[in-house]
């Protein structure tokens, strides 16, 4: 940032199911990233899906990161801001960009091709269906789910450590989803109104999040919003059914809270990480003065909970 104005990131679980070691290595990375440059770090909970999102798995975020030794510069729900995202709403819709799409997931999972991120790719099929008039609601009116119609073209976009994270969201992804059917802001809208209300500059998340900071930067861009920079790190994996997935079902905060005093728990993720050369106990404020990214390793780390502790393998 120039003229030292002071950078700002944030961390965003969804409060879908409990913290797991993949959250807290993740809201470490982020917080050490802001601490390490005197920035602000936000803790944003995610709570805007009415059928996964429960009050329960909100209290036991807060209290995990707390445990954990993680403080925060400011706290907020999105469900608090549903103005917000109605006002971007209304300004995708004075542009003519949203149309309303009937179209289901079974729809699509069966004819559309394959997204980047593995996602169904949206064929466009409602592309031409117009807004009800203003005067008759305008997009509140709508009972589907609304879309964004994108421009062609190409974002540029590099994350930070290295990776291309460029694609042609209208093409290689199809114009995405705005407004849920059940009338919840949907993921990338919510995500950038937010980011923009306070004033986030760095984005710190997990590599599987990367395919979509093109199609966010995209709504971004037609919102009048400014860029952050990226950075993307590694995932804890798991082998399930002979195959990796990421490591987040198999063990919840309150099993590893009665394995692990906070600082072991911190210091074996941030041996799993790189940030250490073994996994002695450490508190998160004592990793901050040599925090540096190029320390990290960049390959995803395997780890198992075997019942009564974790295992860190290649």
């Amino acid at each position: 940032m120039s003229g030292g104005a002071v950078e700002v990131g944030r961390f965003a679980p969804s409060t879908t199911g409990p913290a797991h070691p993949g959250t807290l290595l993740a809201a470490l990375l982020c917080w050490l990233d802001a601490r390490a440059r005197g920035g602000r770090v936000w803790l944003r909970l995610e709570d805007l899906d009415p059928q996964r999102c429960r009050p329960e798995y909100l209290a036991g975020l807060r209290e995990a990161l707390e445990w954990f030794g993680l403080d925060w510069d400011g706290e907020e729900r999105q469900a608090d801001h549903a103005a917000g995202h109605a006002a971007a709403l209304d300004a995708l819709a004075e542009a003519g960009l949203l149309y309303p799409c009937r179209c289901s997931r079974a729809e699509l999972s069966a004819q559309a091709k394959r997204a980047p991120d593995g996602s169904a790719r949206y064929p466009g099929t409602c592309r031409d269906r117009p807004l009800p008039a203003a005067g008759d609601g305008g997009w509140r009116a709508c009972s589907d789910a609304l879309r964004v119609r994108l421009p062609g073209g190409r974002i540029e976009l590099m994350d930070e450590g290295g990776a291309d994270l460029s694609a042609s969201p209208a093409g290689e992804y199809g114009d995405p989803v705005v407004r849920r059917r059940d009338g919840a802001a949907a993921y990338h809208l919510a995500s950038v109104v937010d980011d923009q209300r306070i004033g986030v500059t760095r984005i710190v998340r997990g590599r599987d999040l990367a395919p979509s900071s093109a199609v966010q930067r995209a709504l971004g861009e037609l919102l009048g919003y400014g860029a952050p920079a990226y950075r993307h790190h590694l995932l804890l994996l798991e082998e399930r059914g002979g195959k990796l997935a990421k490591f987040h079902g198999a063990v919840g905060f309150e099993a590893l809270r009665g394995v692990y005093s906070p600082p072991e728990l911190c210091g074996l993720l941030a041996h799993a990480c790189g940030l250490r050369p073994g996994p002695d106990p450490v508190q998160p404020e004592d990793l901050v003065a040599g925090f540096d990214w190029s320390a990290l390793r960049t390959r995803d780390r395997l780890i198992e909970w075997d019942g009564g502790a974790l295992h860190l393998g290649a």
